[in-house]
């Protein structure tokens, strides 16, 4: 069963409690995502380790119930 866009966003922002996350169904089907994740907590870290941190708040749903995941990180401006 596909993951509810609502339930990726609550998830990570449980992870990353500062995160600011938008979700979008690229292909409408409730399968593949896009999330950009814009969190302070992400200062100072290379992009590879910003994504770490999504996946970790993802508790190792990716691959599995989440099928694909298009991911942007970035810190506030």
């Amino acid at each position: 069963m596909p993951m509810a866009a609502e339930e990726i966003e609550a998830l990570i922002r449980e992870g990353i409690p500062d995160a600011r996350v938008e979700i979008t169904d690229l292909a409408g089907d409730g399968d593949h995502y896009s999330a950009r994740v814009i969190a302070e907590s992400f200062r100072g870290l290379p992009r590879v380790k910003q994504h770490q941190r999504v996946y970790e708040a993802l508790g190792g749903r990716m691959g599995g119930v989440l099928h694909a995941l298009q991911l942007t990180t970035a810190t506030p401006d």
